[in-house]
């Protein structure tokens, strides 16, 4: 599904990403665990497309996206959805309009566009939270829209930068377990980034250890 060959980012003479390769099966779960400034998150910017490797490849579903300085296939057509660790949801939108915006962005119409926000918003366990406002929402359940955000697009990848890590450790606990739950239910493919070794070893089928090089450290059998 996803295929890194011989990634290499840098800027200016700096290295944000030392070079490395990886592969990344359909429907696996993997948890990328280091530490701040390790490159995790520049990793998820190469293969959602906000960046482009300075040398090497990515490939996902054996198509090359980006090549050596050049992004050859936009963000908005890797079938990739995104939560960052910051959420980024829309404070002057609903809930259902956080949610419904990229459905909106690629031409839904309203009616459809209705349904599978109502149908989200039962899955990530917010029905009826269509009309709130996000500053009326708790820690909790302002990931549970960013989650549904991403998911109503019906995405083959789903990335995930640290979207847990303000949360105390019974919400963190119980999040992780409906992310898990919903990545079996979906069947997508989910790059997952953490400092949380706990959090690695709940949600991964594998971990990947980022210091300066990238490299397998544990492999859960698939179901």
């Amino acid at each position: 599904m996803i295929v890194l060959e011989e990634v290499l980012l840098a800027v200016d003479d700096v290295v944000l990403l030392p070079r490395c390769s990886l592969h990344i099966k359909a429907k696996e779960r993997v948890v990328i665990l280091g530490a701040s400034g390790s490159g995790k998150t520049t990793l998820l910017r190469l293969i959602a497309g906000f960046e482009s490797p300075s040398s090497g490849k990515v490939l996902i579903e054996g198509v090359c996206v980006s090549e050596a300085g050049e992004i050859l296939l936009e963000p908005r057509l890797r079938g990739i959805s995104m939560v960052f660790q910051d959420l980024a949801l829309w404070p002057h939108m609903s809930v259902e309009e956080n949610i419904a915006f990229g459905l909106k962005m690629q031409g839904v119409g309203k009616k459809i566009r209705l349904q599978k926000v109502k149908e989200m918003l039962e899955m990530v366990s917010l029905a009826g939270y269509a009309k709130k406002r996000i500053h009326q929402l708790s820690g909790g359940e302002q990931q549970r829209v960013a989650l549904a955000r991403a998911l109503v697009l019906s995405p083959k990848i789903v990335l995930m930068d640290e979207p847990l890590s303000s949360l105390d450790k019974a919400l963190n606990i119980r999040l992780r377990q409906e992310i898990v739950a919903l990545q079996e239910k979906l069947g997508f493919t989910l790059v997952y980034v953490t400092h949380n070794e706990e959090e690695a070893e709940a949600i991964a089928t594998q971990t990947l250890l980022m210091e300066n090089l990238l490299y397998s450290v544990k492999n859960k059998e698939l179901s």
